[in-house]
Order: structure tokens, then sequence, then C-alpha cells
């Protein structure tokens, strides 16, 4: 907000806004794209043959409406945007709401064919939900998830996610930090370490 940027801009220490990008940091910042990492999970199920890919968001803080806002430009570009298959809530994420969100989905597109998560615990819910259902995944449904945490590789059939360099992030961001409080220069003061899509079995064809 205005008044916490002012309040950030005035406090006597250097500031590292983290797991983001944007033309005008505070002071410094490192992360990536939330809106280029949904366009690229969103293309890759559209390069599986898939035409009705849905989205499913929960809380949709600004980072979540900037993965929304990737979705829906790939979609565009694809020819294949329809308000119908986009299911959000502003309630707090679980995989439980993710399964509640799929049935919204399912509910107001019978035919959508994959569904791009707006991150990992939505993901699952939705699998879960998949599974209970009897809908095959990926040949019924496909899935993607986003921040790519352990449970993706684990779960069966394994979930396809945009895998974020969090560790990397919280790791550079002290290191940049510290530089300043020592009086030096930090260097670089906008840092995209970028993002892996990290494809599995939830989207194999």
């Amino acid at each position: 907000t205005p008044k916490a940027r002012r309040i950030l801009k005035e406090a006597d220490c250097p500031v590292v806004q983290i797991m983001e990008l944007g033309p005008d940091p505070v002071d410094m910042m490192i992360g990536f794209s939330h809106l280029e990492g949904g366009r690229v999970v969103t293309r890759h199920l559209i390069e599986t043959e898939r035409r009705r890919v849905a989205f499913i968001g929960a809380r949709m803080d600004p980072r979540s409406q900037r993965r929304l806002a990737g979705y829906s430009a790939a979609m565009r570009e694809a020819g294949l945007f329809d308000d119908a298959l986009v299911t959000t809530t502003p309630q707090p994420s679980s995989v439980t709401m993710g399964a509640e969100l799929f049935g919204r989905a399912l509910a107001a597109a019978p035919d959508l064919d994959a569904v791009v998560c707006n991150n990992d615990d939505l993901a699952l819910g939705v699998l879960f939900a998949c599974q209970r259902a009897g809908l095959d995944v990926p040949r019924r449904v496909g899935i993607a998830g986003f921040n790519d945490h352990e449970m993706m590789a684990a779960a069966h059939p394994s979930i396809t996610s945009l895998r974020t360099p969090r560790y990397e992030i919280g790791r550079r961001a002290i290191a940049m930090a510290l530089r300043v409080i020592a009086g030096e220069d930090p260097g670089e003061r906008v840092v995209d370490l970028g993002f892996e899509l990290k494809p599995r079995e939830s989207t194999a064809l």
C-alpha cells in the first residue's frame, strides 16, 4: 500500500523485497516474474494439446493476480480464453480448498481438460478430487501447480509444477542486506533468479 511503501522508504535500514520483481522497488528486490511464470505453465498445458485449460486460485493477493494475468495472456494468445474457465476465491489456500474450487470449476466448465493451480496446495486438492470422481489424470484432466514443493514429486501421479528458487532468494536477500549494512555496494539492486518448469506425470500424454 502507499502507506506501507512510505514507512519502508523512511526506515533507516536496507529493505529487500523478496519473491517478486517490479520496476519500482522500495530499495532492493530479488525474485522472479509471477506473470511470466503463469504464462509458461499455461503454455505447457496448451502445448500438450489441451484446449479447455482452467485456472483456480485462492487468496488472490497481488502475486496471485499476476499469475492469473500470465494464464490469461497465454490463453488469449492461443485464442482459447474463456471467463468460465477461471475460478477464484479470496479465502485462504489449502488442499481442501483446491478440491472445492475444482468442483466449482467443473460445474462451470464440464469440458475442462486441464487446470493451472495458483499453488501446489490447490494442485494436490485437484488431484484428490479427480481421484474421488474417477477422472483420469492426466488423460482426462491435466494438472499443474506453482512453486514445486516436495509433495509434487511425491504425489501419485506426480504433479507438474513451476519450481521457484525460494532458498536462493532468501540467502541472496540476506547477503544483499548485509553488504549495505557493512557500507558496501550491493551490486544489482533488482535481481531476477527466474524459475524452472518441472513437467511430470500429471501433464504427460
